[in-house]
């Protein structure tokens, strides 16, 4: 399979919502307990949560529903009140990455889906060391 074809298909090779739920929620209860992002968090996780299913539903070819409510991604104007260094890019991706590994995925799609959170995570950092 090529990775343009890889790209285009990944919510179905995931399992579609769900598997992207079980992403989410396993991402999460790593930030819950990590002291380096969860400051950087809403004590009330829900809507993260949700923000960010509905993002990576929509953006690995599921339905729009994330820009229907909430308009166009932009991911760095939505996180730039919030200072990302290297060390909480590092921690965010160490938690992505765990719950990318922790799915019964094709190594096609767990390589779509790293190389897309790495480039993604380092793009957020906005503040020096």
């Amino acid at each position: 399979m090529s990775d343009r074809l890889v790209e285009a298909n990944v919510f179905e090779a995931m399992g579609g919502e769900p598997a992207f739920r079980k992403l989410v929620e396993h991402f999460y209860s790593g930030v819950a307990a990590d002291p380096r992002l969860r400051p950087l968090y809403p004590a009330d996780l829900t809507a993260s949560k949700e923000h960010l299913t509905l993002f990576l539903i929509q953006y690995w070819g599921g339905p729009g529903t994330y820009s229907e409510q909430r308009g166009h991604p932009r991911l760095r104007m939505r996180h730039q009140p919030f200072a990302i260094g290297q060390a909480e890019r590092d921690a965010w991706f160490e938690h992505m990455s765990a719950a990318v590994n922790s799915l019964a995925l094709a190594p096609s799609v767990r390589s779509a889906l790293l190389d897309y959170f790495e480039a993604a995570s380092l793009g957020m950092i906005n503040r020096g060391a």
